[in-house]
């Protein structure tokens, strides 16, 4: 569903794997957040790369469903 909500929504989700048991016991959570607390959170903070930003036009208002390209990247999105 990830490459789906990426592709038609312009939602990007992951999933992210911290160990090879999918479904830990209860017993173990503890340790493998204290194992992945750090990394975790410096990942989260990534949010806050990149460009963002409001599409206007001369009137300061904004443009609904405008298609914003980057050359090189082969991913258009529209705006909300």
């Amino acid at each position: 569903i990830n490459d789906f909500s990426y592709l038609h929504t312009n939602c990007f989700e992951l999933s992210i794997y911290v160990g090879c048991d999918k479904y830990p016991h209860e017993s173990e959570l503890p340790e493998e957040w204290e194992n992945n607390r750090e990394s975790l959170i410096v990942f989260m903070e990534q949010v806050h790369r990149g460009i963002k930003g409001i599409v206007k036009d001369v009137h300061g208002k904004g443009i609904p469903n405008a298609v914003i390209s980057v050359e090189g990247v082969n991913h258009d999105i529209r705006t909300g």
